[in-house]
């Protein structure tokens, strides 16, 4: 009798939202989710250039960055895959190499249970480049899947799969600004909504679809972006921001982070991040606020995490 009331008590929808509610706004269970060399070194075989490098998945500490946990794929593949999102503890997960008809499965590799959505029936062209990415939408209590495809030609497709319906849904509704020839850059989901760093000719901007409302909007990046390379979209204070790392510090052996944030659809400047000069790549915002870089060693193949 215990063991059934205690069953209907966790799996009822109200526990589930205040468990939650509760981890996230505590920050419990964070972890950094990290694509790595089963030894944390690249191996290069001089002698063998078509030698195939062991990479993994692992979940490592938000605050020590110590390793807590080797993920393999829920089905047993061995096969190399990419991981397109995670929200409250679920992890989008397909092929490393995206087609229109790769199998994409949401896995909660906690308690190893994984559920794959059907394929879809709109498709009936192929595409030259696919994008994903996954979340939770807060309003509708749901996540979702927002799956853009894009042709040769700059034809767009944009399919919303749904979890609780477990269907996709063909978007026609594309703005007129999106039909042309642009490139698509580094992209990230917050609060039901994907975002997106588009180049077009030489205009940096950033383009929101909302999963559910299904609305497009564009925000124009400001004038001192110059470079998608060096451009990174993340979350700071619940707000989207931008991350460029571009230009030289006043402060010798210094290099500055310039950072803003989307209020009211107008980009508002921060004051910049400062970290010594050196070979750092940007990885994003930690739930924390910090700014997460990676300081590469090309000459031993290594790299080490920082936090700023």
């Amino acid at each position: 009798c215990t063991c059934k009331s205690w069953s209907d008590l966790i799996s009822s929808p109200s526990f589930v939202s205040t468990h939650l509610y509760r981890n996230v706004t505590k920050h419990a269970h964070v972890y950094l989710l990290c694509l790595h060399h089963p030894n944390f070194e690249c191996v290069v075989d001089p002698d063998d250039p078509y030698l195939e490098e062991e990479i993994q998945w692992s979940l490592f500490s938000n605050e020590t960055f110590k390793l807590c946990s080797k993920l393999s794929h829920p089905l047993g593949s061995t096969n190399r895959y990419g991981i397109y999102g995670s929200s409250n503890g679920l992890v989008c997960i397909s092929d490393e190499i995206l087609n229109f008809d790769s199998p994409i499965h949401i896995w909660n590799p906690s308690v190893k249970k994984f559920t794959t959505p059907p394929m879809s029936t709109n498709i009936n062209v192929k595409f030259t480049y696919v994008a994903l990415q996954f979340g939770f939408h807060p309003r509708l209590n749901d996540y979702k899947i927002v799956r853009m495809m894009r042709t040769n030609k700059g034809a767009l497709a944009v399919e919303v799969y749904t979890l609780r319906t477990d269907s996709w849904k063909m978007i026609e509704a594309i703005p007129p600004w999106l039909k042309c020839t642009w490139q698509h850059h580094k992209g990230m989901f917050f609060k039901g909504v994907a975002y997106n760093i588009i180049v077009k000719g030489p205009i940096f901007s950033i383009m929101s679809f909302d999963s559910g409302s299904e609305e497009f909007e564009e925000f124009i990046a400001p004038d001192s972006i110059c470079s998608p390379s060096e451009l990174c979209i993340d979350v700071y204070k619940e707000q989207i921001c931008l991350l460029f790392s571009f230009y030289s510090c006043e402060e010798e052996g210094m290099v500055p982070n310039d950072l803003w944030v989307l209020q009211e659809k107008q980009w508002k400047q921060l004051r910049p991040f400062i970290y010594p000069a050196g070979s750092y790549g940007t990885i994003g915002i930690s739930i924390d606020n910090e700014l997460l870089k990676v300081r590469r060693d090309f000459l031993r193949g290594v790299g080490n995490l920082c936090l700023c």
